[in-house]
């Protein structure tokens, strides 16, 4: 009883905190944790690349089109799904539905395009047995971890919005996964001007 009337609040108090006033929310606490653990682990991968790459023997990079649209889709998907929190937040459900479909649309969009993309890159690209090659691996498989984690989750915000039997409204797990799939985003920004200036 007592978890149904703290999730069961007025959009305006967030939904994000306990009862207690001040004490973040432990989902959330937990998802900035793993979100500085990630930026911790591409800043090592991509700084690691950098100084292999100044030693020589490094293959170019050809930058495959699909990167760029798969940016334009992913920031897209970034504006509906700040659109869906809006929406939640204000019970406006019919406009919130329809948006966060389009995100999860979106998303598995931003997915397939990064399939092609790197697989583009990795059979365009004359590796042989260059190092470089083991770097994009390591990257490309992590980064690829992290989307199919983000577009999971974007699945389950949209099988939550169209679940008739739901009857308690968290503004919870609308931000989990919000923050989760913003930084996403931001990941692959930081990936794209990367590889451009990398290549």
């Amino acid at each position: 009883m007592k978890s149904n009337v703290e999730q069961i609040k007025h959009p305006d108090q967030g939904g994000g905190r306990l009862a207690k006033k001040g004490k973040v929310h432990p989902q959330k606490f937990a998802m900035w944790v793993a979100i500085g653990s990630i930026i911790m682990m591409f800043g090592g991968l991509t700084s690691g690349y950098i100084v292999r790459k100044a030693q020589g023997n490094w293959e170019q990079l050809n930058m495959p089109v699909e990167f760029y649209y798969s940016t334009v889709v992913i920031l897209l998907s970034s504006a509906t799904l700040w659109l869906a929190v809006k929406y939640f937040k204000q019970r406006k459900m019919a406009l919130h539905n329809v948006v966060v479909t389009l995100t999860l649309i979106l998303g598995i969009a931003f997915a397939v395009l990064q399939y092609v993309g790197f697989k583009d890159l990795l059979q365009n690209t004359h590796w042989a047995n260059n190092v470089s090659f083991q770097y994009l691996i390591v990257i490309v498989l992590v980064h690829a971890i992290h989307i199919l984690g983000g577009v999971v989750a974007l699945l389950f915000l949209f099988l939550r919005s169209f679940n008739r039997r739901r009857k308690v409204y968290s503004i919870t797990e609308h931000e989990l996964v919000s923050t989760y799939w913003h930084f996403v985003d931001i990941l692959w920004i930081y990936l794209f001007v990367f590889f451009l200036l990398n290549q």
